[in-house]
């Protein structure tokens, strides 16, 4: 398997760099935080109508441009380092990929194409007070009568519940139990019966809401593909954007290298940079293991998903699992070597820090993942 980038994937990394430079440079980030959505729409408009993002992996029959999961590492490599403050995650690894999963060929080609041109943006609904990433965590119903279906029940913790176009809703059938019975529902924003509220957050670069259900009737179309059948579906799409968020681990781990030894070199101390102690130099070569470690794990897992393999759901856990962790080691030395100016709101490393831990638990945490992986190797 060769990991090299093509020629394509470097320039699309490249342009991306020098987009986010001044897109989400340190005043942009604090910027878009005070925004009541947590992003700036000027921004994203110049991501979803100029640079076509949100169009990457939905298929050119739809209006996007076809690519894969490994171009979306390659972007989200890119987005991560930056701490790009936007609905891109939540649009596309979450939106599209369960869109692409779990809907028919006609839903994705009326629903797919407002995002291909930039003028909707969505997220699933999916974790709940369990705070579970597995089947048996969704208890929000979806019951019917000759006419609707009629949704019950909260989702916690949901990225960019509160300004999302459409909501991606996983619901089960009443009285249904594990896998069984898992359906999806495209829900609008302003829904009657729906009520989205903000939730505080450690992360400040990246908006989650609760999403409370009260009787909301959605019409028989709003239904994603099958009902009771979308499970098989959905566990792909959480393996797949698993791997989307190591994308963006990865990348803040390498930030948080870069940032690390940059200001090694220029702290003096006893007459010389900080840098030339072998403490520092130890920490900063374990940093250096740490990041390209994790990218191995990454694209070897993005590999597997665009290739179709079986063993996606091992290698994407491995990936979340081993991204989390290198990410948090990261940014947790950037810091020290950062010393104390690292947790003022100047300096970025505490943005990284608060990211890492964020992302180190959404979408399971490395436990959980390495659950999975022993589960899967019959340990």
């Amino acid at each position: 398997m060769d990991f090299r980038l093509s020629d394509e994937q470097e320039a699309l990394q490249e342009a991306a760099r020098s987009f986010l430079k001044e897109a989400s440079s340190p005043e942009q980030i604090r910027s878009s935080i005070k925004n009541p959505n947590g992003f700036d729409p000027v921004v994203w408009r110049q991501i979803a109508l100029e640079l076509g993002w949100p169009a990457l992996l939905i298929p050119e029959r739809h209006g996007g441009l076809g690519l894969g999961q490994v171009d979306l590492a390659v972007l989200l490599e890119a987005t991560g380092e930056a701490l790009l403050c936007s609905p891109l995650f939540s649009t596309v690894a979450l939106g599209v990929n369960t869109l692409l999963q779990v809907g028919t060929d006609e839903q994705q080609s009326a629903t797919l194409a407002p995002i291909a041109e930039g003028t909707r943006t969505a997220t699933l609904a999916f974790c709940e007070a369990s705070g579970r990433w597995d089947a048996e965590g969704i208890t929000l119903t979806a019951g019917a009568d000759s006419k609707d279906f009629i949704l019950d029940g909260i989702k916690r913790g949901v990225v960019d519940g509160a300004s999302a176009d459409l909501l991606l809703i996983v619901a089960r059938t009443p009285g249904s139990r594990g896998e069984d019975g898992i359906s999806v529902f495209m829900v609008p924003a302003d829904a009657p019966g729906l009520t989205r509220e903000a939730r505080p957050t450690m992360d400040p670069t990246r908006r989650l809401a609760d999403l409370e259900l009260k009787d909301v009737r959605v019409a028989k179309q709003a239904l994603v593909g099958e009902v009771g059948q979308a499970w098989p579906g959905l566990r792909r799409t959480l393996d797949l954007a698993a791997i989307a968020l190591a994308a963006e681990q990865v990348g803040g781990a390498t930030r948080c290298l870069e940032m690390a030894v940059g200001y090694s070199k220029e702290r003096e101390q006893f007459g010389r940079p900080i840098g030339s102690f072998q403490a520092l130099k130890h920490k900063c070569a374990d940093m250096f293991v740490a990041v390209e470690t994790a990218r191995s794990a990454l694209y070897y897992a993005a590999c597997i998903a665009d290739d179709g393999s079986d063993d996606l759901s091992t290698n994407a856990s491995l990936a979340k699992a081993w991204c989390s962790e290198s990410y948090f080691q990261c940014a947790s030395e950037s810091i020290q070597i950062h010393g104390g100016v690292g947790f003022t709101w100047e300096y970025d490393p505490h943005l990284h820090f608060k990211r890492a831990r964020a992302s180190e638990s959404w979408l399971g945490d490395p436990a959980y993942h390495r659950e999975r992986v022993a589960v899967a190797l019959g340990l």
